[in-house]
C-alpha cells in the first residue's frame, strides 16, 4: 500500500494553482509542487494541518491509502 493525496482534486475544486496555495498557506512552492505531482516522499504534520485548514477539509480528504 502507498499513501497518496488528493491535492490535485482539492485544488481543481477550489480553482486554485500551486502559487495560490503557496501564498495562502506559507508553504514553499516546491513543497506544494511535489505533493501536486505526487513525487514527495514525506509530509509533516504541519504541512497536513495547513493544507487542511486552507481547503477546509479533514485529513482523510487530503490523504488516502492506495492499495
Amino acid at each position: 500500500m502507498v499513501v497518496k493525496n488528493n491535492l490535485r482534486v482539492l485544488m481543481a475544486k477550489k480553482g486554485v494553482n500551486i502559487q495560490d496555495v503557496s501564498d495562502a498557506t506559507g508553504l514553499s512552492r516546491k513543497s506544494i509542487s511535489k505533493l501536486y505531482n505526487e513525487t514527495s516522499v514525506q509530509i509533516t504534520f504541519d504541512v497536513i494541518a495547513r493544507l487542511c485548514v486552507y481547503f477546509n477539509c479533514e485529513v482523510d480528504d487530503l490523504l488516502f491509502l492506495d492499495k
